[in-house]
C-alpha cells in the first residue's frame, strides 16, 4: 500500500525536480498501406494514423490529469517509409508532406519514420528517400528522419555514411533561415532499435505489432536531487545504489502511464524505454548529475566513469519496475537540450572529443551538437564512422545528430526553442578525412557478429 512519505515524494520529484513521462510514442505499422500508386497510398497512410491517433492526445492529457504527471510530448512512429517509397515510387517527400498534415490534425508534436535501413546495402527506395531528405525536413514542421547504416551483424556501410554527411549538411543549408533546423530533426544510427519512442530517430520495427504503444521516461532533475542529499564523501557503490532506487521509482511511473495509456487506447503496450532525457531546464541535466557525483564540470577527467555507472544504475532500477524494457535505456547528453552540457561546452570542459569518448558506455551517441558553419560534409560523414563504429563494436545503439551552422563561426550560438534548446558551436577537428570517406565499400563486421 502507498503510504503518505511515498505520495509526498512524488509530489515533490514532480514540482520541485522536474519529474515528467517525456512522451508516450504510438508506433504504427504502414505495410498495409503500401500501393503501386503513392497518392492512394498517402491516403491510406492518412486514414490508418488518424484512425489510430485521434484520441492519442487526448488520452495524454486525461492521464496527465488523473495522476498529476506531465507528459511533455505526445509522438507517432511510423514503418521506415523508404519500404513505401520502394513499392510506389515517385517523389518521397508527398509521404513526407502527408506525415506532416496528419500530425497536425490530430495534434501530437513529433512524427517519426521517414526512415531507411542502409546497414547493409541499398534496398529500391532506399536511395530516393535518402536523397530527399534535405527536402522534406525542410518543408515540413513536425516530421523527424532517420537513417540506419550500421550495425553489428552487418558492419558499416561507408556508401551511406558519405552520403549522410553531404545530406546532413544538405539539410542544415536548406533551413539556415531558421537555425538550420532540419539538421535537428535527423538521426543518423548504428545499431538502431525498432522500438524508440524518443525523436528524431524513432521509427516503427517491421518486427512490432500493428500498433503499440511505448513511453520515454525522464527524470535527471530527480535522480540530481537525491544525490545532492547524500554525504560528499560517500562511496561511489552507494551512490550506485541510490541511483538505481531513484530509477526504479521514476520507472513504476512510466510503467503505470503506459499501461493505462494502453488500457484507454485498445493498443497493447509495448516497452519502457528507461532513458535520462534533459530539458534545458536548470534543474533537469544529466550533466548536473555528474557533477554531484563529484566532477568540477562535465568534461573534466573522471566524467565517462561517472557516466558509465550513472548508466548502469539507470539501467538496474528500471529493469527491476518493469518487465517491459527496451528502446534506447540510458542517459541521454544532448548537448544543446541539457543546461549543465551547454556550460560545458561553453566554457571549454567539455570537447567533441570528449563526448564521443562519453558515448561508449551511455545511451545513444553525439546528440544536438552544432558544428561550425564551414564543416566540410566528409568531416561530418567522419564524425558519423567514429560513432558507428563504437556502437558496431561495443554491440550498442549510437547514433549521431549534429547541425552544421550555416553562416555562423565556432563560439557563436543557436537557438532551436522549446525542448531543443540552445548550444554553443563546438570546435571540430579541421584536418580531412576526405580520403578515406571517398573511398565507399564497407567496414566489415566484428568478431562479435559471430556470437551465435
Amino acid at each position: 500500500m502507498l503510504n503518505t512519505k511515498d505520495i509526498m515524494e512524488t509530489i515533490t520529484m514532480i514540482q520541485e525536480d522536474h519529474l515528467d513521462i517525456r512522451t508516450i510514442t504510438m508506433g504504427i505499422s504502414l505495410l498495409d498501406c503500401c500501393d503501386s500508386n503513392i497518392d492512394i497510398s498517402c491516403e491510406k497512410i492518412y486514414d490508418k494514423i488518424y484512425r489510430h491517433t485521434k484520441d492519442l492526445v487526448k488520452t495524454g492529457e486525461s492521464i496527465e490529469k488523473k495522476y498529476g504527471i506531465p507528459i511533455v510530448n505526445k509522438r507517432i512512429s511510423v514503418t521506415p517509409v523508404s519500404m513505401l517509397a520502394a513499392a510506389s515510387g515517385g517523389d518521397p517527400v508527398k509521404y513526407a508532406k502527408t506525415l506532416d498534415k496528419v500530425a497536425k490534425e490530430v495534434g501530437v508534436n513529433f512524427i517519426g519514420g521517414y526512415s531507411a535501413l542502409v546497414q547493409k546495402g541499398f534496398a529500391a527506395g532506399d536511395r530516393e528517400l535518402m536523397k530527399s531528405i534535405p527536402e522534406a525536413l525542410a518543408e515540413t514542421d513536425f516530421v523527424c528522419s532517420s537513417v540506419n547504416v550500421g550495425s553489428t551483424k552487418a558492419g558499416i556501410n561507408m556508401d551511406a555514411v558519405k552520403t549522410m554527411g553531404e545530406i546532413v549538411r544538405k539539410t542544415a543549408e536548406l533551413t539556415k533561415d531558421r537555425q538550420c533546423i532540419g539538421a535537428a530533426k535527423l538521426v543518423v544510427f548504428c545499431n538502431a532499435p525498432d522500438d524508440n519512442p524518443f525523436m528524431a530517430g524513432a521509427f516503427h520495427g517491421v518486427g512490432e505489432p500493428d500498433c503499440v504503444i511505448n513511453v520515454g521516461v525522464s527524470g535527471p532533475g530527480v535522480v540530481r536531487a537525491a544525490l545532492a542529499k547524500m554525504p560528499k564523501d560517500a562511496p561511489l557503490s552507494e551512490v550506485a545504489d541510490l541511483i538505481k532506487r531513484t530509477a526504479f521509482k521514476i520507472t513504476r511511473m512510466g510503467q503505470l502511464v503506459g499501461s493505462e495509456a494502453s488500457e484507454k487506447l485498445g493498443v497493447p503496450f509495448g516497452i519502457i524505454d528507461l532513458s535520462l532525457a534533459p530539458t534545458p531546464a536548470v534543474g533537469d541535466s544529466v550533466a548536473h548529475i555528474l557533477e554531484e557525483i563529484g566532477l568540477e564540470q562535465c568534461g573534466a577527467h573522471g566524467t565517462t566513469a561517472a557516466l558509465a555507472m550513472l548508466n548502469d544504475a539507470v539501467k538496474k532500477g528500471g529493469v527491476m519496475a518493469s518487465s517491459n524494457v527496451g528502446g534506447l535505456s540510458g542517459a541521454f547528453i544532448p548537448v544543446s537540450e541539457d543546461a549543465g552540457m551547454i556550460d560545458a561546452a561553453r566554457s571549454g570542459a567539455l570537447s567533441l572529443e570528449k563526448l564521443e569518448a562519453m558515448t561508449a558506455v551511455c545511451s545513444v551517441g553525439l546528440d544536438m551538437i552544432v558544428l561550425p558553419g564551414d564543416t566540410p560534409a566528409e568531416t561530418i560523414s567522419a564524425i558519423i564512422a567514429d560513432e558507428a563504429a563504437i556502437g558496431m563494436v561495443n554491440s550498442k545503439t549510437t547514433a549521431v545528430r549534429v547541425i552544421p551552422a550555416i553562416g555562423h563561426e565556432e563560439g557563436e550560438m543557436l537557438d532551436f526553442g522549446g525542448l531543443l534548446g540552445s548550444g554553443p558551436i563546438m570546435k571540430v577537428n579541421k584536418k580531412s578525412p576526405a580520403e578515406m570517406i571517398n573511398r565507399g565499400g564497407r567496414i566489415p563486421a566484428p568478431m562479435q557478429s559471430l556470437k551465435n
